[in-house]
């Protein structure tokens, strides 16, 4: 019995069965991985080394080691840490969002989605903490008690408020992501083979066999599956959860970026003292994590030979998204420029020409091409369905909001009010080390869970399988 018209795309392809969905989406953790795996995990740990080795090398030097000077005091640390926040919001959005509107077609990119999130969320927390200079004394920005002893604590600063909005955030994004993989690490568990180990002849075996029983599949997934046995009861409580934590989550995706932008509305700098920066901070984020999204998932459907769920029909739909909120962040440039003509203040407006004409004109105009122009291409539906183009697209969009948050930061910062102060900023070897190094520590984090986890929410994709499945469908 059909549940869904025939007009639509199906979302499952290659005449699947329930059992099949079970052999696919538990393949890449009970086999050995393929050579994409290991060519992309061993050139990310190459990465992630490096960027540790800068890491320990600021810590240890001082940050100034890094291209800072009196003028811009923030630049690549506070860039780097603004765009792994917009990354990580299209998880969030994904998951909660999508499931309140129940839109079918997220079912099979929300669990890598809300894992980019954690993992995103992870490198950008590594900014704020190593930008301290002092990061043994980290534990001040909590809100210790006075008993704790001697406080110097400012609550008043803004960066106070990233602490709470990043560890809320990922609070909710981490129990909503476990709590989506409990029937699917039950599923594992059932697959498992429990190891069945000869008699043992003396102590010394007696203990080998007990940690290979403890460290065996079979029992590390039963302790993650938390008992799960999929009764009715079970999945009444996992659903009602899954609304709850959905609901707790949907504000999140307005308020964490928001809470970033105010960092900079808050202050008298000119080109950050505006009031359209929460709204075109969010458009903004949802943009480049869907990027994002996009860039792994079609990495990934490779990788773990997922093209049966992670069909043409969820790659042209992100690609909607990513046209949408692509055209309201030019929206956003658009009223940045015009709200600076308009104010008649001549500091704001010399802003916005230094930033367009100015020393950093080329970062200007890689932003607004990245950001602005390709994605209006997706109009149309031969591109926005061809694999090929929308990778491109998808690295030109991350590409162009990392130039959005330097060009927010350095070039409104390298000019100010005082003529004889104006500086330049480059990046020393170190900025550019420690900001690959997050890029192959999030892959590594990200490769890992591809062979570890289930990487689609198999239980819930069965649901779909009558409605959307290919075979259904035709039948």
């Amino acid at each position: 019995m059909k549940h869904e018209a025939s007009i639509r795309e199906p979302l499952i392809i290659g005449n699947k069965s329930l059992h099949d969905i079970s052999e696919d989406i538990a393949k890449p953790i009970e086999t050995s991985a393929n050579k994409w795996w290991w060519s992309l995990f061993i050139l990310s740990v190459i990465t992630m080394l490096w960027g540790f080795g800068c890491i320990f090398y600021t810590i240890g030097t001082g940050i100034g080691v890094w291209g800072l000077n009196n003028t811009v005091g923030w630049a690549w640390d506070i860039t780097n840490f603004v765009w792994w926040v917009g990354i990580g919001h299209a998880g969030t959005l994904i998951s909660a969002v999508l499931l309140l509107f129940r839109q079918k077609w997220r079912l099979s990119i929300n669990r890598s989605s809300e894992a980019m999130t954690i993992f995103a969320v992870i490198q950008a927390a590594i900014f704020p903490g190593i930008h301290m200079g002092r990061i043994w004394v980290a534990y001040f920005v909590f809100p210790l008690p006075n008993q704790f002893g001697s406080l110097w604590v400012n609550f008043n600063s803004p960066l106070l408020w990233d602490v709470f909005a990043i560890s809320t955030y990922f609070t909710v994004s981490l129990v909503f992501w476990y709590m989506g993989l409990i029937p699917d690490f039950a599923m594992i568990r059932d697959r498992a083979v429990k190891p069945v180990f000869k008699k043992a002849k003396n102590f010394k075996e007696k203990i080998s066999n007990f940690f290979k029983e403890q460290t065996s599949s079979y029992n590390i997934y039963s302790i993650l599956s938390f008992g799960w046995s999929g009764r009715a009861k079970h999945w009444q409580r996992h659903e009602v959860m899954s609304l709850v934590l959905a609901g707790l989550a949907t504000p999140l995706v307005l308020s964490v970026h928001s809470i970033v932008s105010m960092d900079f509305a808050t202050s008298v700098i000119p080109g950050w003292h505006t009031t359209i920066f929460p709204p075109y901070f969010v458009a903004g984020a949802i943009f480049s994590g869907f990027a994002m999204v996009q860039t792994l998932l079609l990495v990934m459907r490779k990788v773990v030979n997922m093209e049966s769920y992670i069909t043409m029909q969820h790659i042209e739909m992100m690609n909607i998204i990513i046209m949408v909120t692509g055209s309201i962040v030019g929206i956003a440039y658009i009223t940045e420029l015009f709200i600076a003509w308009y104010s008649g203040v001549e500091y704001e407006q010399y802003a916005f020409l230094n930033r367009a004409t100015g020393p950093y004109w080329w970062a200007y105009w890689a932003m607004m091409t990245c950001n602005v122009v390709s994605p209006q291409l997706m109009w149309f539906k031969k591109l926005r369905t061809s694999i090929v183009f929308t990778f491109i697209l998808s690295i030109f969009v991350n590409i162009g909001m990392w130039f959005e948050r330097f060009v927010i930061i350095v070039t409104s910062l390298h000019r100010d009010f005082l003529p004889s102060s104006w500086s330049m900023f480059s990046p020393t070897f170190v900025d550019i080390g420690i900001f690959i190094g997050t890029m192959g520590f999030f892959m590594v984090l990200f490769l890992l869970y591809s062979r570890t986890f289930p990487v689609i929410a198999q239980a819930e994709l069965k649901t779909i399988l009558k409605s959307s499945g290919d075979n259904y469908k035709k039948g």
